[in-house]
């Protein structure tokens, strides 16, 4: 008997929770659904912005280094063209 009392309450237990979550997949249009587009699509411009700016800072050090060693290599044509003379 008290097998009997215990297994119909879980029994059921299982489609009340499966009820429960298909009813916040559904709603998306308004309330927290749209609240949390709105917030991924401001994380994503707050990410994409940081990837701009680092990208940025990465190719002006590659300018640098690059105007580096073409000063370099001015330098030692230089040096090159004064031997051969």
């Amino acid at each position: 008997m008290l097998q009997r009392i215990f297994a119909s309450p879980l029994s059921v237990l299982p489609r009340r929770i499966a009820a429960v979550g298909s009813v916040r997949y559904i709603e998306t249009g308004t309330g927290r659904g749209s609240q949390s587009k709105s917030f991924s699509q401001k994380e994503k411009a707050h990410e994409d912005q940081y990837i701009r700016e680092k990208e940025k800072a990465k190719l002006e050090a590659l300018r640098e280094s690059v105007a580096k060693q073409q000063a370099e290599l001015a330098e030692l044509e230089k040096k090159v063209n004064g031997q051969k003379k």
